[in-house]
């Protein structure tokens, strides 16, 4: 007879080795890892990893002072999920204590291992009143290093802080926002964005069905709001899927051309616009050779690190090491170019990363400027709801930390362009 609770957790450890052994992202994992399981499991699995991956630096801490030597991967994600699921979860340790020794004594590799897990469990069961006095989860050293001489110590601090809260819900509306607000029980942000916390299982809230509204955070509202798509207008969203930008021109009635290189991406937008009941023109294609007569405007969310996710994706610093920026970094002016040339006289350009790398979005549009035939168009900026404090000289930079009280927001850079007339 299997163990009330072990499935769930049986698939979090493979899914937090996936991620810290094989460099691989939940987006990617979870669909297959969790096809298997009961809804209810299928959900705590999520909910296990993510606690994990988004404590593991505090979790290490606590487990620290009871290891002479780091155990095999296996049994040290064990012993990490164990240590969130009692510190973070408030799950009664006899339960978790038990739960993980029976899937290391299940283990070929960690039968062995079964008397260390449980000592070490027992033991930081009887620590827990330590936890929270233990500092923010810390991001690697391979981030770290290039976000603090990038913006100070103080501000990585406060980023940290924030990935650490993790983040509500955000929605964007079809037609009126603060309608949807009060039917969700959710907050009309200051820039239009509806944030909705606690929200549970998405697609059982009201208004989904209808497709009123889609999930979009509030950050990767704006660059579409800064665009300003108007009806009639003929605008190009560049690496498009999963559409949320999209539908917000078409919402705003522009004739929109999606385009993405992935046909299963492309498949998920076209779902998605068909939900709200909007239209859209979509194309698969690589975008750095699509060709087109020229747009009124392109809308350009470039391929990036997504640094500035973290909040909702924890498993992103585990799984990378920064060894690909520098593909990025080119692969992002190569698509700078492109928007460009898709772009009539006097068009404007777009261009957004999720990211908190500078090179990925302040050195990005100074080095356009210097070869493109662009030019800044700050008054595209003036949009409600935009804090001064979020002005760089190249766009907007928004940051996790921003909105600290309300729940914060992901990453972005933000650059509106105009080609010359």
């Amino acid at each position: 007879m299997v163990k009330s609770g072990l499935a769930p957790r049986r698939c979090a450890l493979w899914l937090l080795g996936q991620v810290t052994g094989e460099g691989r992202l939940l987006s990617e994992l979870l669909p297959r890892a969790v096809e298997r399981l009961e809804p209810e499991d299928r959900a705590r699995a999520q909910r296990l990893a993510l606690d994990t991956l988004r404590w593991m630096d505090r979790a290490d801490r606590m487990l620290g002072p009871h290891l002479k030597k780091r155990p095999k991967p296996e049994v040290l994600n064990a012993l990490r999920l164990g240590v969130v699921e009692m510190s973070v979860g408030g799950a009664a340790p006899h339960g978790v204590v038990d739960a993980m020794v029976a899937l290391m004594r299940a283990g070929r590799r960690t039968s062995g291992a079964s008397g260390l897990v449980n000592a070490v469990l027992r033991r930081v069961a009887g620590e827990l009143d330590k936890w929270d006095e233990l500092p923010v989860p810390r991001l690697p050293k391979w981030l770290r290093g290039p976000l603090v001489d990038g913006y100070g110590k103080a501000v990585v601090e406060a980023m940290e802080a924030a990935h650490a809260a993790g983040a509500p819900l955000d929605l964007s509306a079809k037609g009126d926002a603060a309608a949807v607000a009060a039917m969700l029980g959710g907050d009309l942000l200051p820039t239009g964005s509806v944030r909705v916390a606690g929200a549970g299982q998405v697609t059982a809230l009201p208004g989904y069905d209808a497709g009123d509204w889609w999930v979009q955070d509030a950050a990767a509202a704006l660059p579409a709001q800064v665009l300003g798509a108007h009806p009639g207008a003929r605008v190009l969203d560049m690496c498009a899927a999963p559409g949320g930008k999209t539908m917000q021109m078409a919402a705003a009635g522009a004739q929109v051309v999606a385009l993405d290189a992935s046909e299963p991406r492309m498949g998920r937008l076209r779902e998605n616009l068909d939900r709200v009941g909007l239209r859209a023109e979509t194309v698969v294609a690589d975008a750095v050779e699509y060709e087109a007569e020229p747009f009124d405007a392109v809308l350009l969310d470039a391929p990036c690190s997504a640094t500035g996710t973290i909040r909702r994706h924890p498993d992103l610093p585990h799984a990378k090491d920064g060894s690909e920026f520098g593909a990025l970094f080119e692969l992002q002016a190569r698509m700078l170019d492109r928007a460009a040339g898709l772009l009539k006289p006097g068009g404007r350009l777009v261009y957004c990363t999720c990211s908190l790398l500078p090179d990925e979005g302040e050195v990005q549009v100074e080095e356009a400027l210097a070869r493109l035939d662009l030019v800044l168009d700050p008054a595209a900026l003036d949009r409600p709801g935009i804090d001064p404090e979020w002005r760089v000289e190249e766009g907007l930079r928004l940051r996790p930390d921003y909105w600290a009280g309300r729940g914060g927001m992901d990453g972005f850079f933000i650059a509106a362009l105009r080609k010359a007339a």
